[in-house]
């Protein structure tokens, strides 16, 4: 049997990484309850559980790949599995909330590092002829990351605790660690200076904001500790606008906003996320919280959703090519607001599982659609020189998106509802499903903002994306 190539050794090494990052954002959704109980969270320490990651992961996501060019991806993606690999550690051995927190935003800045850097890396190794198959396998692993992580969460919290998912990927960082160091070839992308200002308003501001909306519902929404960070907050990020249209080397060109087509699919895709993380983010605890499931039981019943889109998303990939993606983007919103309407309206704390079924596979469906569209727009809306910027710009949103969506319908939750009984907890679940409904309704007018015209090119999407 021949040794496998240097090709073959970096597309394993970077589909490891990938499921590995990918898995780690969704196979912690099904432990919330169970981390609620065992280190005493409160609803805003579970939000900041979730989005300690996705934030860091969003404001550098751009900065990690800008990092990759300038230092060597092969580098930065060796530091970004040592950083994962080292929060997961101290996620696993996090005595209290705050240290899984911070563990989290560790897990973050990794996860920021290594997903861009999948793709350069891959690229760069896989000859051009096959390189769209290759990249395809890439968003197919993705995709299964986020199909199985509640199941994969509920299996390792049911059967073991739930420290164990973050346990598992230390022996898995470990051994990439040397096989990335020994395997992979270094590469540089163009060289320019690091938007360290951009970086640096951006992610206080943004802090700022979540940090003021998290903490509205606990001390009341007019007392200066929330109106102060959320103040700041937009100054730093007003900040941030203003720098990245006057930087000669910005982190995120503003620029490219003022086409019609990349602005409405970015903020589509805002919104898109905003319902899909949000409601998601409530509706695993209610599997648990309200309906008395086990962790595994609910990481199961929650597949009609996770798992339809590796079936819809190819078609939808297709289709994209042949009739362009604005039809295929509306009708993924409107069906995401459907579902999520479908669910407030029947939802309750006797609710059976059959009644909750079909609009979770509805939301399912809409995924696919919108997944496997949503970045053949973004990259088609931009020259060719742009579609990596394009790229990364598009998930950056809908990680952004994810993060709101968190913490707005959190928010929601708790102010009508809480975690005292399965009644109290529907009470403050309905509202928050209308409210995700709400975006994913508003997102479809905005696709509606899309030019009528064909998708003319692949996307070059950022493996997480599926």
């Amino acid at each position: 049997m021949p040794a496998p190539t240097r090709t073959a050794w970096t597309f394993a090494i970077a589909a490891i990484a990938v499921f590995m990052v990918t898995l780690d954002k969704f196979v912690v959704t099904t432990a919330l309850p169970v981390i609620r109980e065992d280190v005493h969270a409160s609803l805003g320490d579970l939000e900041w559980i979730v989005n300690a990651y996705m934030l860091t992961f969003a404001v550098l996501l751009l900065f990690g790949a800008a990092l990759g060019d300038r230092f060597g991806r092969k580098r930065m993606f060796v530091v970004g599995l040592g950083l994962f690999t080292a929060g997961s550690l101290a996620a696993a051995l996090a005595p209290d909330a705050a240290t899984l927190i911070a563990a989290r935003g560790i897990q973050g800045v990794g996860g920021a590092f290594v997903v861009p850097l999948t793709l350069t890396l891959v690229s760069t190794a896989v000859p051009v002829e096959k390189r769209g198959a290759v990249l395809g396998a890439m968003l197919g692993i993705g995709g299964l990351g986020v199909a199985i992580g509640p199941l994969v969460g509920g299996s390792i919290v049911q059967g073991i605790d739930w420290q164990w998912i973050f346990w598992l990927n230390v022996p898995i960082g470990l051994l990439l660690v040397p096989l990335a160091v020994a395997r992979l070839e270094e590469s540089h992308g163009p060289t320019q200076r690091l938007d360290l200002p951009g970086v640096g308003l951006a992610s206080a501001g943004l802090v700022g904001i979540v940090w003021g909306l998290i903490r509205g519902n606990d001390i009341g929404w007019t007392s200066p500790e929330v109106i102060a960070p959320i103040a700041v907050g937009v100054t730093l990020f007003a900040g941030f606008v203003l720098w990245e249209l006057r930087a000669h080397e910005p982190m995120l060109r503003l620029q490219l906003f003022g086409k019609r087509a990349f602005a409405a699919v970015n903020a589509v895709s805002l919104l898109m996320a905003f319902a899909l993380s949000g409601s998601m983010f409530v509706l695993t605890q209610f599997l648990q919280t309200a309906q008395g499931y086990s962790p595994l039981e609910a990481g199961v019943r929650t597949l009609p959703w996770t798992a339809l889109p590796m079936l819809t998303a190819p078609v939808a990939g297709k289709l994209s090519d042949r009739i362009g993606g604005r039809p295929l983007l509306f009708a993924a919103l409107v069906l995401q607001a459907a579902a999520l309407v479908w669910l407030a309206a029947g939802v309750g704390p006797g609710s059976s599982y059959d009644a909750i079924a079909p609009p979770f596979a509805l939301a399912g469906a809409a995924s696919g659609l919108f997944f496997g569209t949503v970045l053949n727009v973004a990259v088609g809306s931009v020259g060719p020189e742009e579609e990596g910027q394009a790229s990364g710009t598009n998930n950056a949103a809908r990680e952004l998106g994810s993060v709101l969506g968190v913490t707005v319908l959190a928010a929601v939750f708790a102010s009508r509802g809480g975690y005292g009984s399965p009644a109290d907890f529907v009470d403050g679940l309905v509202p928050a499903l209308w409210a995700g409904a709400a975006a994913a309704a508003g997102g479809a007018v905005l696709a509606l903002a899309l030019p009528r015209r064909r998708a003319t090119s692949a996307a070059v999407a950022v493996p997480e994306a599926a």
